[in-house]
């Protein structure tokens, strides 16, 4: 049962109001993959959790200062927008569901995640710095592209000294 339009709306807004673009359905899911085939987009499992209000969607508004920037920022929002949620996961095939949840994908595969275990507990600070990070390596046209030798996406194992391994869940 998904929880009630009024406690959600305001937890909504903080990435919309900075625009990131809400998905509420499986289609937008899809549309927006599908938009993103060639290009950098950042997704974000909102959450009523503490973790989200305190540490994720602060680090995402924050991440927004950043020089360079994904081409686009999407979100969904876990225990409100189900169907939704569940197309958005289908796309992160191999990494176990949490939310809150941020990652970073390129040509519609993930680079960079920050699972809930990731964002808990740490500064939005850190996280926007770790975010930062990850779009100075994957976006833009930069000489550091994130492929390796057969062109395949690598996959980010660890942006500073205090983040667990990324993607240790699917290796």
């Amino acid at each position: 049962m998904p929880y009630p339009e009024p406690l959600v709306e305001p937890m909504r807004a903080e990435l919309v109001a900075v625009g990131v673009n809400e998905m509420r359905t499986a289609e937008e899911v899809d549309n927006a993959f599908e938009a993103a085939r060639d290009k950098t987009m950042l997704l974000v499992v909102n959450s009523v959790c503490g973790c989200a209000a305190a540490n994720a969607r602060p680090a995402v508004r924050l991440s927004l200062q950043s020089n360079v920037l994904p081409d686009m920022f999407t979100t969904v929002f876990a225990g409100q927008d189900m169907e939704a949620t569940a197309r958005a996961r289908e796309y992160m095939a191999g990494i176990p569901p949490s939310s809150p949840f941020i990652a970073l994908i390129k040509n519609n595969d993930p680079v960079f995640v920050l699972e809930r275990r990731h964002i808990q507990g740490r500064a939005a600070s850190a996280i926007a710095s770790d975010l930062v990070g990850a779009y100075a390596t994957h976006c833009g046209t930069s000489e550091t592209d994130a492929s390796d030798k057969n062109g395949e996406p690598k996959l980010e194992t660890e942006t500073s000294t205090d983040l667990p391994p990324t993607f240790r869940s699917i290796l």
